[in-house]
């Protein structure tokens, strides 16, 4: 595996860290394609697509209708999901906190489940049962790694289900997909110039990170995510890419072990 091709799918290979994946891999020379509701991003008008765009083959899918995907999956070696979400948008199911009664490992091949409604973005339909349903197709598929982006921690402005559902994707894809080789990153808060709003949160992210280890861990029982150590999302799309890589990368994969395989990974697109 380690001489023959890469072949990456990148489910969400158009969002803010998808889309470094993308770069990542095929600076690598994986062949990458990525498979989102939109297809081909949305590049801005005032300048060209990056070069490295072209290298990636962008198709249109709908993660819960596995038909929309499953011919790309038979060649994949590899396949992350990046999808998530952080606020939900059915208010009131958020405030209620009536999960999704559904139950992705009871769904049957073939059947769709469209996103077409409020009622269905919820933390389990897209946290959760993305992800699950996903990996069950990627271990019928052969494929070899699978990544997930899970996060670090919950935050006090998040609801509970925000990272009990990411939780209960780890679980469920360990336990049930044994096959698989599942690697699960736990990524701090991620940030970037080309989101300015990320800049000062990460600012305020390091502060508090850095009083955390002085203190022995205390603020993070109480800020959560908001006390680890913010990472550049390059760095995170470098480790996602690196672990993926190395097969002897499985399981969690904690913030500062994400850092580790970043700096290992961007060092060897520097050789």
């Amino acid at each position: 595996m380690s001489t023959a091709t890469k072949r990456l799918i990148v489910f969400g290979g158009n969002g803010f860290l998808g889309s470094r994946i993308c770069r990542s891999a095929v600076a690598r020379n994986w062949e990458v394609i990525s498979i989102s509701r939109s297809g081909q991003p949305h590049w801005p008008s005032s300048s060209p697509p990056p070069s490295w765009s072209s290298s990636v083959t962008w198709q249109k899918g709908d993660i819960f209708n596995p038909q929309s995907y499953l011919p790309f999956l038979p060649s994949a070696t590899h396949i992350v999901h990046t999808l998530g979400i952080l606020l939900e948008a059915d208010y009131k199911s958020l405030l209620s906190g009536r999960p999704s009664p559904a139950n992705p490992l009871d769904r049957k091949p073939g059947d769709p489940t469209p996103l077409n409604t409020r009622r269905q973005v919820t933390y389990e339909t897209m946290n959760r049962d993305s992800a699950i349903l996903l990996a069950k197709e990627a271990e019928k598929a052969g494929v070899e790694g699978f990544g997930y982006i899970s996060a670090a921690a919950g935050a006090p402005v998040l609801p509970s289900r925000y990272i009990t559902t990411k939780r209960e994707a780890e679980d469920i894809i360990q336990r049930e997909f044994p096959k698989l080789r599942s690697v699960f990153y736990r990524a701090p808060f991620m940030w970037d110039s080309s989101r300015p709003v990320s800049l000062p949160i990460a600012a305020g992210g390091l502060v508090a990170s850095t009083v955390d280890g002085l203190t022995g861990g205390l603020l993070r029982g109480v800020l959560g995510a908001a006390a680890i150590k913010p990472l550049k999302v390059d760095l995170v799309a470098d480790a996602v890419v690196e672990g993926l890589g190395d097969q002897s990368v499985r399981g969690v994969v904690e913030p500062k072990e994400i850092e580790e395989l970043g700096t290992k990974g961007w060092r060897k697109t520097m050789l």
